[in-house]
């Protein structure tokens, strides 16, 4: 008796432990790391693309709401500050610009981690400006670390570049 229910509690565990590996099985099928790769870069790169299009009137013509927020509402909260941004018309130009082309180059998967260290470097710059939303910026500085760390993956124009010059993996 006491055999039955040690082999009925060994087949119980058996079991769920079969169904624990097929879970796990299953869960990392879903999340396979190219997918989650492009899925790093796409969250990524929403935010400054909107942030982006809403600063141009048209081709490398800044809107005035732009530069009259470079020059007149946002300010860097340093130490003794906070401060106006200096050259509030080029630090626009650069914002709307690096919005605009840094979540493109994400998209695309090409000079994948050059645009993850551009929106890290822009994500401080947000922070300074607008120091109560670092938990938005957190999250974005760990999307863009992750994509500077593990690269595009393999749905990536980098992954396809460096297959058709024979390099090394390096989208990983």
């Amino acid at each position: 008796m006491m055999t039955d229910q040690r082999m009925s509690a060994g087949g119980s565990l058996l079991s769920l432990g079969l169904l624990v590996d097929k879970a796990n099985h299953l869960v990392q099928t879903i999340a396979a790391p190219s997918l989650v790769q492009l899925v790093l870069r796409v969250a990524l790169a929403v935010p400054f693309w909107r942030s982006g299009i809403l600063k141009w009137a048209g081709f490398l013509k800044l809107n005035d709401t732009a530069v009259t927020l470079f020059s007149d509402e946002f300010m860097l909260h340093l130490p003794g500050g906070p401060y106006h941004f200096p050259a509030p018309t080029v630090m626009a130009f650069l914002s709307g610009c690096g919005e605009i082309t840094f979540p493109i180059l994400l998209i695309l998967g090409l000079g994948t981690r050059f645009a993850g260290l551009g929106l890290l470097f822009m994500t401080l710059i947000v922070e300074l400006t607008v120091p109560d939303g670092w938990p938005i910026h957190i999250t974005w500085a760990a999307m863009a670390l992750a994509i500077m760390a593990y690269g595009p993956g393999r749905i990536s124009l980098d992954h396809l570049a460096d297959r058709a010059l024979g390099l090394p993996d390096a989208s990983r």
